[in-house]
């Protein structure tokens, strides 16, 4: 058995193998999503996504008696890819709305569901990024995420509402936001279901699902603004980053 083969079976159970033997073979997993969609394709795709959830679900699969791993990742990482473009055709003509808001020409009558105030903590953040158009910096940053955050069905001006209020669950939420972006199977899930995978998060971050499901919406939003180039909006949840006590 060769060696290759040998981590296959060992990240079938464990995580942290896993994680290994997918850094190790990031470039030829893109390389594979490349051949199947015939475009070149970059960890910031959403075939990359699907690339690695199909590597993974090689990784179960796989059965030393059947032949080599590579082959088979290399087959399930295609079809997943392909059925994933098929079913996405059918979508091909939808539009991302970029949001208005900060374009300054939305009165409050036309703002419903706007909040403010989440207008005014972005133009603060904006401003401690010297030397740039930190507004226009900050509208395209927002209308970026927005466009992302539509997907999972969620506006960025309703994340007000689903900020968590008590310093107790905002940090417990930081934990799961932390967890989330520091695992690339738990963010690959989630931009594959658009769904936050609640029952997975918990285990790896030790919040509580309640926490969790009562404030999906921000974790959501929170894990793609760090995991994606928002250097404005990443420094307004720069506190995610630093560690904090257990949840309870």
């Amino acid at each position: 058995m060769g060696e290759l083969e040998q981590m296959a079976l060992a990240a079938k159970v464990d995580e942290e193998q896993f994680g290994i033997l997918a850094k190790r073979h990031k470039v030829w997993m893109l390389h594979i999503a490349s051949e199947a969609t015939h475009r070149y394709i970059t960890d910031s795709d959403d075939a990359w996504s699907i690339a690695l959830t199909a590597f993974h679900e090689a990784v179960q699969r796989y059965d030393e008696s059947k032949g080599s791993f590579r082959g088979l990742a290399a087959l399930v990482i295609r079809r997943r890819v392909v059925d994933y473009l098929r079913s996405e055709g059918k979508h091909a003509d939808e539009l991302c709305v970029t949001p208005a808001a900060f374009e300054g020409s939305l009165g409050e009558e036309d703002s419903a569901g706007v909040n403010l105030q989440v207008q005014r903590r972005m133009a603060e953040a904006a401003s401690d990024a010297p030397g740039e158009d930190t507004a226009s910096m900050a509208r395209e940053e927002i209308a970026e995420i927005q466009g992302i955050l539509q997907l999972y069905g969620i506006s960025f001006f309703d994340l007000a509402d689903a900020s968590p209020k008590a310093e107790k669950t905002k940090q417990s939420c930081a934990r799961a936001v932390r967890a989330l972006v520091a695992s690339a199977l738990l963010m690959a899930r989630m931009r594959l279901r658009r769904l936050l995978p609640i029952k997975e998060l918990s285990a790896a971050s030790g919040v509580i699902r309640k926490i969790l499901e009562r404030h999906r919406k921000y974790i959501i939003a929170s894990a793609e603004i760090l995991d994606g180039d928002f250097p404005i909006l990443s420094g307004y949840l720069a506190f995610m980053k630093k560690s904090s006590s257990p949840a309870t």
